[in-house]
């Protein structure tokens, strides 16, 4: 590495061509599919669905799965192509993606519903056992509707092929249907789809060889298969080595690597997920098989993928976050600008999304990133330079401040960023120290650069008042001063044992004992979680008002959240309001039962309040003025990015 910068020697196999069968990839990087939410109501592709892929085609991807649907599911979740209607949209997005120099598959999903008799959705499997996703217990499906099944998969590749895609892929994962025949936790069958593993699997095969009369022989078919479904009495890695071997017989051209079902224990992609944690399971299948094995799962570095193919445990490398969090990763990997790549942070906020709409049925909810605000509208996000160059005043390094700044200098402004602190970052450099939290200390990393590569002119440890701005003259200005910890009125509030989270966290607050911890949202816990790995701290109690500890934590990673904390022994009190504090303790209240909990160090993590008092200073004074971020309202990244980047696209 030489100025920063990785030179292309260094990627210098994930950047080689590659073959599935009779497609030739340009790359090793395969954009993973996604459930996106971006189908018209009707379940046909749009403009936004295609300009979504498109702009991962531009990015540089060699291959881009598309999920669709071969089955009427009675949602817009995934596009359809169970009829010939859904040819005209499918033809676009073939078209787009090729036009923009990536090849292009269709997985077909058939998930946990089907429209069956009388148009009627109904939850579906291959036995009537309880399905903990979609918390009801489906009907199990009789030998004619698997027959209906088995056809219009066949029907869906043929119309896939004619559209023009260069392969398509069969999921079996996830726990959707194709998944439940092939596990002993789901399937019960009596009949020829059931019993052993390749009774199991006959529904499978069934699918590949009529998607094989459909599209021939030689036209690339890929399997997504489930190694490990992560599932007490389910699926196992050396069960797999038997389907793969099996599916490979059966004249499958790849296996995409997928691990879990969705109401798995195991967690698959939460930050507290090691990245690349499953690479270990498509390096046991590439080891019974012939075929292109493509690794998934926490994959979202260009470094890490390059190993993973140079070191044999795959053939392809799978991102799906990591190409919504940046489309562009490819490319600059490939340029080597990989400071300059916006990771996904892994935060689950987009799983979180689509998983609530699968139990909302018929909602497509459409997917969004924390870290990129153009996901879903990648052409209104399109940076145009501005007809107007003006010197533009940015005050706050955190998130919206840099990104604000980033897009108004891209935008071709004067941009000059004032940050009072010795370091760009903002609550991004506190929100990195607790456990798990490395990838938003990459994010920050990667801003900054990004912020400086704009050519935003940057000033620390430089405080900016209402005189201040009157000096500068700016055309306009973009405050983003973040927020401060809420102040709350409570007896003892200033005794000398009394500190903050941030405090707590940035190393301000050195604290032994007995700990408790006033506010039970994601700041406490993960403070409280933090603390309790410290030496010197004996007890950790987290008391919460409400009735409900965490809950602004995503809902796919919030139960894997509680249970790391139940691990570490902390105490966690919902109902539970201070009513004052002590020298040695707080006096609660716990549905309606006033106790005293004995503590040396009370830590306050009740939310914050918006640092506004510069953008009321010079209220009315004549200057354009606009507020991002918690300077706005106290808020998540997500919002602050967002903020950043739209106030940048229009000041």
């Amino acid at each position: 590495m030489q100025g920063g910068k990785f030179k292309m020697t260094e990627l210098k196999h994930l950047f080689t061509s590659a073959r599935i069968g009779a497609m030739e990839l340009k790359n090793r990087i395969v954009m993973l599919p996604m459930t996106t939410g971006y189908s018209k109501s009707d379940e046909t592709v749009g403009d936004r669905f295609i300009d979504f892929f498109a702009k991962r085609a531009m990015g540089g991807a060699g291959l881009i799965v598309v999920p669709f649907s071969p089955i009427d599911a009675g949602s817009a979740m995934q596009p359809g192509l169970y009829d010939d209607r859904f040819m005209e949209g499918a033809r676009r997005l073939v078209r787009a993606v090729h036009e923009n120099g990536a090849k292009i598959a269709v997985q077909l999903i058939a998930q946990y519903h089907m429209v069956m008799e009388k148009g009627i959705v109904e939850v579906v499997g291959p036995s009537s056992e309880f399905n903990e996703m979609m918390r009801t217990t489906p009907r199990g499906l009789t030998i004619g509707e698997i027959h209906d099944v088995i056809r219009n998969y066949g029907d869906a590749a043929r119309r896939a092929q004619d559209a023009g895609f260069d392969a398509v892929e069969v999921l079996v994962g996830g726990g959707y249907l194709l998944n439940r025949f092939m596990s002993p936790v789901s399937n019960k069958r009596d009949d020829e789809y059931g019993g052993g593993l390749e009774q199991r699997m006959q529904i499978i095969l069934e699918v590949i060889a009529v998607i094989k009369q459909q599209v021939g022989a030689e036209y690339p078919v890929t399997c997504r298969l489930n190694v490990d479904e992560q599932m007490e009495g389910g699926h196992t890695i050396d069960d797999s080595k038997k389907v793969a071997g099996i599916l490979e017989g059966a004249g499958i051209h790849a296996i995409n690597m997928y691990t879990g079902w969705h109401e798995s224990p195991v967690p698959t992609v939460q930050q507290f997920v090691p990245r690349g944690a499953f690479v270990h399971l498509a390096e046991a299948i590439r080891g019974v098989v012939e075929i292109p094995v493509i690794a998934a799962n926490r994959i979202n570095d260009p470094l890490l993928a390059e190993t993973i193919v140079a070191e044999g445990k795959a053939d392809l490398v799978g991102m799906g976050r990591a190409l919504l969090a940046d489309p562009e990763l490819p490319r600059k990997a490939q340029e080597g600008r990989i400071e300059e790549i916006v990771p996904c942070i892994a935060c689950s906020q987009c799983l979180s999304e689509v998983l609530t709409a699968y139990r909302q049925w018929g909602i497509a909810a459409p997917a969004s990133c924390t870290v990129n605000p153009c996901v879903g509208r990648e052409r209104e996000c399109a940076v145009v330079p501005t007809g107007r160059p003006r010197k533009v005043l940015v005050v706050g390094g955190g998130p919206g401040g840099m990104t604000a700044a980033t897009v108004a200098a891209q935008r071709g402004h004067e941009v000059s960023l004032f940050e009072e602190g010795g370091a760009l970052g903002g609550k991004l450099l506190v929100a990195s120290i607790p456990p798990y939290k490395d990838e938003i200390g990459v994010l920050t990393e990667r801003l900054i650069a990004r912020t400086k590569k704009a050519g935003v002119n940057i000033f620390l440890n430089t405080k900016i008042d209402e005189e201040t701005l009157a000096d500068l003259q700016p055309a306009a200005v973009i405050l983003a001063t973040g927020a401060v910890p809420l102040r709350v009125d409570l007896p003892g509030i200033d005794k000398g044992h009394v500190t903050t989270a941030e405090k707590i966290l940035t190393g301000c607050s050195v604290v032994t004992g007995n700990v408790v911890i006033v506010g039970g949202g994601m700041v406490g816990c993960e403070t409280a979680e933090f603390l309790s790995a410290k030496r010197g701290i004996d007890e950790v109690i987290v008391v919460e008002m409400m009735g409900r500890i965490a809950n602004d934590v995503p809902v796919t990673s919030r139960p894997f959240f509680l249970v790391r904390l139940k691990k570490e022994g902390i105490q966690l009190r919902t109902h539970t309001t201070v009513q004052e504090i002590t020298d040695d303790g707080v006096v609660v209240e716990q549905k309606g039962v006033e106790q005293f909990i004995p503590a040396d160090t009370i830590v306050l993590a009740v939310g914050f309040s918006s640092n506004d008092t510069l953008a009321r200073e010079v209220e009315g004074k004549g200057i354009a003025l606009y507020t991002v971020g918690d300077c706005a309202q106290p808020r998540t990244i997500r919002e602050a990015i967002a903020e950043g980047f739209d106030r940048g696209m229009k000041v």
